[in-house]
């Protein structure tokens, strides 16, 4: 009796049968645009105490992968570690609303570890395919999986980025469907990350990213090798559904059931904070900006939002803040800092014991709206209200998060990039990305990421 293909098998024939020629010419410009906002948040955050601790026994190689904290080439499987947390050290990293995921910083790094131990060409039409690929299966797997009440639990990243990373190596390497299956099987094993983070104020959060690299490159490694995993490993009985949500899978999940690709839902974040955080602060900052003066006439800050952005752990805290990540997960110091600073950058979280930013959020109110909280997460609306000394209120709405402009996202790659490898290194590495949709051999890319110097 022959059964039907599992939800692993039918995703792993769907991402087998994957063609590059056919990826429309939008889609790979999307994926060359979250290639550079991964790189550029990587570059950025190479330094940080994170990002060093990912590389604390790493050893630099004459060949392998680029390991950008390194800044040398490192073992593949180190690499996509270290690289995925750094590109998680900013807390900017892109953003697929749905599945309440970070894609990019698992999926990239994985892809670019594996493009230099392939020993062959491989065009960077396929290269994007593939990321592609994984930005769809961890999109497709954790809005079926994921509700705000699970997500207080569980990292969503952690949970699917293991199968994003295993589906886009297992495209780029080009192996068979069943062998893919496997892949994705044993990835769904390694779903793990948990949210107690933001109440002790670990550091758990970054290196969440670089387990689901790592695990999503060892998994394909043994799919490749013969391993055959649990093809039922999401739908069973014991599998991914009754093991985190408790319950079983209503319907069935398919990589292209609607024809639409994933990637172009993505969006990359003005600011290095949580999701969570970026429409109240965007609205807090609008808000500022109709001020006479500055923040010291404000005597109360209302923030209405969604009841998702509420639940999430670390979202809804009015600290004290031991830490950077602590304040970038907060909404209420977002906003503070948005309306004390009059601007939403990086330097908002330079100084967590700021008086300012302090008294205002002392002064902050935080509520789930109804009629906000029924858009999301197709939109995810904020309303900030500012009450001043003279009883004036001052409001700012916004229907959904502003993303970063594609012009936003290259500044920061070719900043970034020149701090790290130079000036003339860091043109030459964009220009490499922007021709990838044409290029016949992507692995010049890994020499790039570099300093030539170490090469």
């Amino acid at each position: 009796m022959t059964r039907s293909p599992t939800i692993a098998e039918t995703l792993a024939a769907e991402a087998a049968a994957m063609r590059p020629e056919a990826v429309p010419a939008e889609v790979l410009a999307k994926a060359v645009l979250c290639l550079a906002d991964y790189l550029s948040g990587a570059y950025e955050a190479r330094s940080l105490p994170w990002s060093q601790q990912a590389v604390f026994r790493s050893r630099g190689l004459q060949r392998g992968a680029a390991c950008i904290p390194l800044g040398r080439f490192a073992a593949p499987a180190e690499a996509a570690f270290a690289n995925a947390v750094a590109a998680h050290g900013l807390v900017r990293e892109d953003m697929h609303t749905r599945s309440v995921a970070h894609l990019g910083v698992v999926v990239w790094p994985a892809l670019l570890a594996d493009l230099a131990q392939l020993g062959r060409s491989v065009s960077g039409r396929r290269l994007l395919a593939a990321a592609i690929a994984g930005y769809q299966a961890g999109a497709v797997l954790g809005q079926a999986l994921m509700t705000a009440e699970l997500a207080r639990l569980f990292r969503p990243t952690g949970l699917v980025g293991p199968v994003a990373a295993a589906t886009a190596v297992s495209v780029l390497r080009g192996l068979t469907a069943a062998q893919t299956a496997s892949a994705i099987s044993l990835a769904v094993n390694c779903a793990a990350g948990l949210n107690q983070w933001p109440a002790s104020g670990g550091s758990d959060m970054y290196f969440h990213a670089g387990f689901a690299a790592r695990n999503g490159m060892a998994a394909a490694d043994l799919a490749e090798s013969g391993a055959f995993a649990s093809p039922d490993i999401i739908e069973g009985d014991a599998g991914l559904f009754r093991a985190f949500a408790r319950q079983r899978l209503e319907r069935p999940i398919r990589l292209f059931a609607d024809g639409g690709f994933q990637i172009l839902e993505v969006f990359h974040k003005q600011a290095p904070a949580c999701n969570y955080a970026q429409t109240p602060s965007q609205a807090a900052l609008a808000a500022r900006n109709q001020l006479d003066g500055d923040s010291s006439a404000v005597v109360a800050i209302h923030v209405a939002t969604t009841a998702a952005a509420l639940l999430y752990p670390g979202c809804d805290a009015t600290g004290p803040f031991d830490t950077v990540l602590a304040a970038k997960m907060s909404i209420q110091f977002g906003v503070a800092a948005a309306v004390a600073r009059g601007t939403i950058d990086a330097d908002n979280y330079a100084d967590l014991g700021d008086a300012e930013i302090g008294r205002l959020i002392g002064t902050t109110t935080l509520a789930a709206d109804p009629a906000l909280t029924v858009a999301y997460p197709q939109r995810q609306p904020a309303i900030v209200t500012l009450t001043l000394a003279d009883g004036r209120q001052v409001r700012a709405g916004l229907d959904d998060v502003i993303a970063a402009s594609p012009a936003m996202v290259r500044e920061r790659l070719g900043r970034a990039a020149a701090q790290a490898l130079g000036r003339e290194q860091a043109r030459d590495l964009e220009a490499f990305i922007d021709a990838l949709p044409e290029t016949a051999d992507a692995l010049a890319l890994n020499a790039l990421q570099v300093p030539r110097a170490h090469h």
